[in-house]
């Protein structure tokens, strides 16, 4: 099976969909960046086999100088002569596998891989980007989404088959790290979308109450001078560290010594930031999204919980609510860390997709034209 991921190069996410493609049976792997790639493709596919365009695109929209690159794809492409182009993030990468499919009039079937805001902010912004999102999902033979509420998004934007499996681990984290009672640990973007404003409010909550509490905020972003500016207000700097972007060793510290992880964003899916902080055994503060809803139900045996949705409208009942959990936490991150090696670990779920393809490609030459 000849396969071409199309997407942003210099992402770890897209880094570990590659390894994990790359190390399946019977995967002739190829790669075409928006962007360049990290050093880590190196290993994984040849250079003779990537695609670089080289331009910056953003999230939010309007990259237009990305679709100008469409012609040195679509030529790319139409060489390769692949199976499959397998986009992720689908209103800029999907766009591109869309139109050059049409342009180019190439044989290969399209599978999108989505990644949040894509689905879940991206379309409601205007009625040019639910048109344009919708014209992607249609395209595409196969989608795969991380968390039935997104999937359920995708359905009502025209998708055709969705596939839903977390973007879980490589594998299981060793434990052995004692952790502190009262340690807290966040890491996602310093960037409005994220919220970081609120995980401090949240933590200042507890630590008026605990003296003992600790908060490591890792990750960089746009609003970090602001944060620490807001840390400092409150007389908190002396329990809360600013740690910046950490590597994957430094970070994986942070997260065994964590007892409390904070993960507030205005929009999310299945964050694999979540799924690494369970399988550390620790216990989840989360914002009341539907996936998070999802997550820690189908995490916990009923009247068992595996984490907190945070009551923004009370955060002076925080420390309550954690001092309740305080007594069990320990057997509550083992149960999580058991939870992702069960359901969360993601190259099995790579091999039933890969066998989806399979199927799919069986299912085409055996229909009638």
């Amino acid at each position: 099976m000849k396969l071409v991921l199309i997407g942003d190069g210099e992402s770890p996410h897209l880094l570990k969909w590659a390894r994990a493609l790359a190390a399946a049976p019977g995967v002739d792997l190829w790669a075409a960046s928006s962007r360049g790639f990290s050093p880590e493709f190196e290993v994984i596919v040849p250079a003779t086999k990537r695609l670089a365009l080289n331009t910056s695109p953003e999230h939010g929209g309007g990259n237009i100088a990305l679709l100008k690159q469409l012609p040195k794809l679509g030529a790319w492409l139409a060489q390769v002569n692949p199976d499959w182009l397998h986009a992720h993030y689908l209103t800029s990468h999907g766009t591109l596998a869309w139109m050059a499919k049409r342009v180019w009039h190439l044989r290969a079937h399209i599978v999108g891989s989505a990644w949040g805001s894509d689905i879940l902010v991206t379309p409601n912004q205007s009625w040019a980007y639910r048109w344009l999102t919708r014209n992607v999902l249609r395209a595409c033979d196969l989608c795969t989404s991380d968390s039935q509420h997104m999937t359920a998004r995708m359905q009502e934007l025209d998708a055709h088959e969705v596939m839903t499996f977390p973007f879980g681990l490589e594998a299981m984290p060793k434990l052995g790290v004692r952790k502190a009672p009262w340690s807290f640990f966040a890491n996602r973007g310093l960037e409005p979308i994220y919220r970081p404003d609120l995980v401090i409010r949240a933590f200042a909550a507890v630590a008026a109450r605990e003296p003992e509490a600790s908060l490591v905020v890792a990750n960089d972003g746009s609003l970090r001078p602001a944060l620490e500016a807001q840390v400092a207000s409150l007389g908190l700097s002396a329990k809360v560290s600013f740690v910046g972007r950490l590597d994957a060793k430094a970070q994986a510290s942070h997260y065994a010594r964590a007892r409390w992880y904070l993960s507030l964003p205005e929009s999310d899916s299945v964050a694999v930031s979540v799924l690494e902080a369970m399988a550390h055994a620790c216990v989840p503060i989360l914002s009341d999204l539907p996936a998070n809803h999802e997550l820690l139900d189908s995490a916990a045996p009923a009247a068992q919980p595996r984490g907190l949705i945070l009551d923004e409208a009370n955060l002076p009942g925080l420390h309550g609510q954690l001092l309740a959990l305080a007594p069990n936490a320990e057997a509550i991150g083992l149960a999580n860390r058991d939870w992702v090696n069960r359901h969360g670990l993601f190259a099995p779920a790579v091999l039933r997709f890969l066998a989806r393809l399979r199927a799919f490609e069986s299912e085409k030459k055996t229909t009638p034209p």
